[in-house]
């Protein structure tokens, strides 16, 4: 009989997934080390495949990567995520340059660009793996996407819109997704993307108010 709440999951593995080093896009590095004034944050909105893209065509954005996080099992595979039993969304890791582009601008492509208040699901992807979510680094940053949820709840409730479910939490970890996973659109241009927006959109530094 199960005695705590992870006895649940499944409980991975010691050894990371083997992965590639560097971005099949840009050839900078999806691994550390990064730039000595990099920032990182992690957001899941979905299937990873069409929100990494979303974040490498930005200017200032230095890299991406695709992995898990947000869920107990250490290094899982893909099989295990849609399993439901590591407990982990399928997120993207998004590294860049404060100098360049701001959390304010990363936030707004967030939440403009997928459904914040299916909870388990986006579109026809159905499971936990595919719930919205913010996986802040640091105190600053989560308060600053908590603040952002606020923002975008009162302009969806304009638009009679439903309830944002985004988890919003310090991260705990990320595991990255096996080589096949990353950088998938580039790789295969036909491939399936399940982004689909609410449709509401919200003006240039107004997402994330002090």
């Amino acid at each position: 009989m199960a005695n705590n709440a992870t006895d649940k999951f499944l409980s991975g593995r010691t050894r990371p997934l083997d992965t590639p080093d560097y971005h099949f896009v840009t050839g900078r590095r999806i691994k550390t080390p990064f730039p000595e004034n990099a920032e990182r944050i992690l957001f899941a909105m979905g299937c990873f495949w069409g929100a990494e893209r979303l974040f490498w065509e930005l200017d200032g954005v230095f890299s991406t990567a695709v992995g898990y996080s947000g869920g107990v099992s250490a290094n899982p595979t893909y099989e295990e995520v849609c399993s439901g039993l590591t407990g982990h969304a399928e997120v993207v890791l998004v590294v860049f340059d404060p100098e360049q582009i701001t959390y304010d601008h990363l936030l707004k492509r967030f939440w403009e660009s997928h459904d914040p208040t299916q909870g388990m699901r986006q579109g026809a992807d159905v499971g936990t793996q595919y719930r919205s979510a913010i996986y802040a680094f640091d105190e600053i940053i989560l308060e600053m996407a908590l603040n952002s949820r606020g923002v975008y709840q009162t302009l969806l409730n304009e638009a009679r819109c439903g309830d944002i479910t985004t988890e919003i939490v310090l991260a705990t970890g990320f595991y990255y997704a096996e080589g096949y996973h990353q950088q998938y659109l580039a790789k295969n241009p036909n491939g399936y993307c399940g982004l689909g927006s609410t449709g509401v959109t919200c003006s240039s530094g107004a997402i994330s108010p002090n």
